[in-house]
């Protein structure tokens, strides 16, 4: 909204620039100025000023400067109209209205926040009440504490149909101001306008300053028609326009949270429980340009969380091409991949904040992501494949609006496809290796090996796009993000076979778990080892981790048993198998935990020094760390005493 030259003169004439700033810094006088310590930068002498008289203020630190518009702005993390409407409330002057018609439009919009905050507090009340108990049961088992039912403002809509328009009917509120609220379903082929929600756990949806525009209903019934229920387009609600938690988000990210954009309400409540306080949704449809911008004005490289499968991929490249035409200078995005199967809410449950922390710092860059999507099913063995991918690429750059983005997108796409292409004689070590080539489906396992007529890799002009195979593997999205197969696979051996602690109890002990969960399962087995020694049979040891709370993580780890090479770990396997298996992949375990920590000393390695001899050795590692994967049943003759035929692995 625009407002009179005349209204910000009067509220500049009332409030000095000294009083306005000195409810966030401690001023001095200082002759005719004030001058205290920067709000923008720590430090110990003064250099922050302030002049009444001129009506500015100057920050010496930061080099920054200007009116108590500005200083609002700057400090509060808002825009210009909020921080006139901020100002004017702190002055005590009434915000002009342009003409009738707006005033009349600005009032209803009042009563509108009114009613939804009416309707919020009845929700809450009805969470709180008897009637309560089934939706306080599903947040409780979706983890959500009472207090943080509060801090949400969780609520509950009754299964009645004129529960909520009862309660505001009582308080004088028009049927018509609910309809137009979105509270009631109403038309032309309804008799009587009912309640919209019922029957839900409710989750208020708010402005970005903090009033309650519309509500989100998780159903509790099963055989409810849409499992989640928006409130509809109102005069205060546009669902493509805003952000679950944009409140909170704008706030944390001011003081510099992270942006981090996941699906639903519980992920966002989740991850700001979890110390994510920067985490905002869409409302249940795909996000939107006007939703982009909201997030790039909260921060310069927002964070968005897709799941790790094919649906995730694609979810993702659809943000890709939103995103590209509206690039600017240092504004991005980053596209972290979630382990598969597992959402921001059950990532938090599994390993916590460092989980979070591990798959958001493995987060990629929106070039990376536009280059493998791009890439990711291609041959490019032919000359005319390789013109129709630089073809592709060129189409997709030209869409970028920014000129000087799109110049940085050609040379980062230009070497890119250089170093996909470009031939090098293989060094010594990458000869001697021998490492195994991937299929031509996934060509980023082999930069430079479209097909069997190229040549080897050759480092170019830039780095190579993060590999999305290394991207997408539990060691860079983080083991604590879910239980690493091997792990699982050891601790499920003893589990079913608990005689191997008769004689490799101390080798379990020894052994270097990464998952918290898995150590917590592998320290139960061992304490019902101590507690029951020489006679700790399959059903003693269940039945102790089951006394011990551990049975719920002992399904979760039996649950990782999915694959046919699996079998030794099963209680059916012959125990000689077992035994033969049990010194194989501990002996798999201890390299791979080694290749783990060399294959981050050569990811830095090439960080800070992007060489060619930097890029094989991490090719090197990569490539004995493939090799590990899936070797558990890879000895000669393994499983005859089990059935197997031999050399059958």
């Amino acid at each position: 909204m625009g407002f009179p030259p005349e209204f910000l003169e009067e509220l500049r004439a009332r409030l000095p620039v000294s009083e306005v700033v000195g409810r966030r810094v401690k001023l001095k006088k200082a002759g005719r100025e004030w001058k205290g310590l920067s709000p923008f930068n720590r430090e110990k002498t003064p250099s922050f000023f302030v002049n009444d008289q001129k009506g500015m203020w100057f920050d010496f630190s930061s080099g920054r400067n200007g009116s108590i518009f500005d200083f609002v702005m700057a400090t509060e993390g808002v825009s210009f109209p909020e921080a006139v409407e901020r100002l004017a409330a702190m002055a005590g002057l009434p915000l002009p209205v342009a003409s009738k018609a707006a005033e009349v439009r600005a009032e209803r919009r009042k009563t509108l926040y009114e009613v939804m905050e009416l309707a919020a507090a009845f929700y809450e009340a009805a969470l709180a009440a008897r009637g309560g108990a089934h939706a306080r049961g599903y947040l409780a088992d979706r983890g959500l504490a009472p207090a943080t039912q509060l801090k949400f403002r969780l609520g509950y809509a009754p299964n009645e149909r004129f529960a909520l328009k009862e309660h505001l009917g009582a308080k004088g509120v028009p049927v018509a101001d609910m309809i137009e609220a979105g509270l009631l379903v109403a038309g032309d082929d309804i008799p009587v306008p009912y309640d919209r929600f019922r029957d839900r756990v409710i989750f208020p949806i708010t402005d970005a300053r903090g009033r309650v525009i519309a509500f989100g209903g998780r159903a509790l019934a099963k055989d409810a028609a849409a499992k989640y229920l928006n409130s509809p387009e109102t005069p205060i609600f546009h669902k493509g326009s805003t952000l679950y938690n944009i409140a909170g988000a704008r706030a944390a990210a001011h003081k510099g949270a992270p942006v981090i954009v996941v699906e639903g309400y519980v992920d966002v409540i989740a991850l700001v429980e979890a110390g994510f306080s920067g985490a905002v949704a869409p409302l249940g449809t795909a996000l939107t340009e006007e939703q982009l911008a909201l997030l790039w004005k909260m921060a310069d490289e927002p964070i968005l969380c897709f799941d790790g499968d094919a649906a995730g991929r694609r979810a993702a490249y659809r943000v890709v091409d939103l995103a590209l035409g509206a690039l600017t200078a240092g504004k991005s995005l980053r596209f972290a991949s979630l382990p598969q199967g597992q959402d921001p809410d059950d990532l938090v449950r599994s390993g916590g904040p460092e989980a979070v922390g591990e798959v958001l710092r493995a987060a990629v860059p929106l070039a990376a992501m536009l280059w493998t999507r791009e890439t990711e099913n291609g041959r490019f063995d032919t000359p005319e494949r390789r013109a129709a991918l630089e073809a592709r690429l060129s189409a997709v750059i030209e869409g970028i609006r920014d000129q000087t983005v799109r110049k940085y997108y050609r040379e980062d796409f230009a070497a890119r496809v250089r170093a996909l292409f470009a031939p090098a004689p293989a060094g010594p070590r990458e000869r001697d290796l021998a490492l195994p080539r991937a299929p031509a489906r996934e060509p980023w396992r082999r930069p430079g090996r479209p097909g069997a007529g190229a040549r080897p890799f050759r480092f170019e002009a830039a780095p190579p796009a993060p590999s999305p195979r290394l991207a997408a593997s539990p060691l860079v999205r983080g083991f604590r993000a879910a239980i690493p197969p091997r792990e699982a696979l050891i601790l499920i051996a003893v589990v079913n076979h608990p005689w191997l602690l008769d004689d490799h109890a101390e080798e379990l002990a020894e052994l270097e778990f990464q998952h918290a969960d898995a150590d917590r399962l592998r320290r139960g087995i061992l304490d019902a080892a101590a507690r029951h020694s020489g006679e700790l049979g399959f059903a003693r040891l269940r039945e102790a981790l089951g006394a011990a709370g551990l049975a719920p993580l002992l399904a979760r780890v039996e649950a990782a048993i999915t694959h046919r090479a699996d079998w030794p770990a099963r209680p059916e396997a012959a125990a000689d198998d077992v035994a033969a298996w049990w010194r194989h992949v501990i002996s798999l375990h201890r390299k791979q935990r080694t290749l783990h920590k060399e294959l981050k000393d050569a990811e830095r390695a090439l960080g800070t020094d992007p060489s060619e001899e930097n890029l094989r050795w991490l090719r090197d590692v990569q490539g004995r760390l493939s090799a590990l994967e899936g070797a558990e049943a890879s000895i000669e003759d393994f499983g005859v005493l089990s059935g197997r035929a031999a050399r059958s692995f």
